[in-house]
C-alpha cells in the first residue's frame, strides 16, 4: 500500500507544494528528474495562432493542453525509504486477526495448495512524498500540434474517463448481456 504526503519541512510552517505542468516530449531522454533549463534550452511561448511553441535541439515543438478534470489533481511524487507505523496505517483499523483472509487465500485452501498458518502478514505502507502539484499536462509534437489518436493525449483522457466511470455515483448502471454460445 502507497501514502502520498507533503514533505517533511524543517521549519514549523506548512510546506509549500509549487505547482508545475508537466511536458511530454516527443523523444526519448535517459533522465528522469528535475532539470536546472535556462530560458536559452527550454522557452515556451504563444505562436501567432495561440499554440504553445518551443525548440528543443533546434527542433520545433508544437504543444497541446490536456488539463484534468477540476475533481483530479496532478501530483508529482518522489519515492521514499520511509514507512508509516502499523497504527497510522490506513489499513491497521480495518484489521481483525479474526476475521476471514482474502479470496486468494481461500481459493488456495480449497484447492489444497496453500494453507493458513495462523499468522496474516500485513504489507507494509509506503510513504511517497508530493513534491508538486499540477492541473494540466502539456504533450509536444514535432512541428505539429499532437490530434486527439496522440498516445500520450488519448491515454490521459482515457485515464479519466475511467477513474470518473469507477469513482462517480450515479443512476446509471449499465448491464452486460449474457454470452451467448
Amino acid at each position: 500500500m502507497l501514502s502520498i504526503q507533503p514533505p517533511i519541512s524543517k521549519s514549523s510552517s506548512a510546506p509549500s507544494i509549487p505547482k508545475l505542468t508537466p511536458n511530454i516530449l516527443p523523444c526519448r531522454i535517459n533522465h528522469s528528474g528535475p532539470v536546472n533549463a535556462s530560458k536559452r534550452y527550454w522557452n515556451v511561448e504563444d505562436d501567432e495562432k495561440g499554440r504553445k511553441m518551443a525548440y528543443f535541439r533546434g527542433r520545433k515543438l508544437l504543444g497541446r493542453e490536456v488539463k484534468l478534470s477540476d475533481s483530479y489533481r496532478g501530483a508529482v511524487i518522489c519515492d521514499t525509504d520511509r514507512v508509516l507505523p502499523l497504527s497510522d496505517s490506513p489499513n491497521a483499523s480495518d484489521f481483525d486477526a479474526k476475521a476471514p483472509t482474502t479470496a486468494k487465500s481461500t481459493v488456495e485452501d480449497d484447492e489444497g495448495e496453500g494453507g493458513d498458518d495462523g499468522e496474516d502478514d500485513i504489507e507494509p505502507t509506503k510513504v511517497l512524498e508530493e513534491v508538486a502539484t499540477f492541473d494540466e499536462i502539456l504533450v509536444w509534437g514535432h512541428e505539429q500540434v499532437p490530434g486527439e489518436d496522440d498516445v500520450f493525449v488519448r491515454g490521459v483522457q482515457e485515464w479519466l474517463g475511467f477513474a470518473e466511470a469507477m469513482h462517480s455515483v450515479g443512476e446509471k448502471t449499465t448491464a452486460v448481456a449474457p454470452a451467448t454460445p
